[in-house]
């Protein structure tokens, strides 16, 4: 039964992140995984169940990135490791990241609520870690840190329309770092 669980929650990811939550039945899903509509009853009560595994599960992907980048290291340092955990997660997940940028706000009720609070305390953890940037003196004093943090985030979490299989994520991350935390005038027009 786990086995096809799993296999149902997969499909619908490619599907919610190919159609979208509502251009997708659970007629779709069953004709995908090779099964009647009616059996998918035993394995989940509604399609926001699976709408809600697949969106948690990008939840706790990116919490886990943020998590193995530890406390080591300057500010930026991790920022950077959370910029390259995240985009990790985009390239390898792709149908995951897509739902859980994309498709939660068809969420409901207490899961809605739940995810939202989730998603808040990802973003206080990116705004903490350009705080202490700002606290060491590893970026300007007069940062607004939750611009900045809006800014990585959105870089970060709209990343499933461009990234292309391949590509090397570190890399993209750190290009993206260096614009952030570097600037784009340059030393020529300081």
């Amino acid at each position: 039964m786990a086995g096809r669980r799993q296999e149902l929650t997969r499909t619908a990811a490619r599907l919610f992140a190919e159609r979208g939550y509502h251009g997708t039945s659970l007629a779709d899903v069953a004709e995908a995984v090779g099964i009647q509509k009616a059996s998918i009853y035993h394995h989940i009560e509604t399609k926001e169940d699976l709408l809600w595994e697949v969106a948690w599960a990008g939840a706790q992907g990116f919490h886990a990135g943020l998590d193995a980048v530890g406390d080591a290291g300057t500010a930026t340092e991790r920022l950077r490791g959370v910029l390259r955990a995240h985009l990790g997660l985009v390239a390898e997940q792709l149908d995951v990241a897509t739902v859980f940028t994309r498709e939660w706000r068809s969420l409901g009720g207490e899961r809605l609520e739940r995810f939202r609070a989730e998603r808040r305390r990802y973003e206080e953890r990116i705004r903490e870690l350009f705080r202490e940037g700002v606290d060491a003196g590893e970026l300007r004093t007069d940062l607004d840190v939750s611009a900045a943090a809006l800014l990585f985030l959105s870089a970060a979490n709209w990343a499933y329309t461009w990234l292309r299989p391949g590509t090397d994520t570190d890399l993209v991350a750190d290009q993206f770092c260096a614009v952030l935390f570097d600037g784009m005038r340059g030393a020529a027009a300081r």
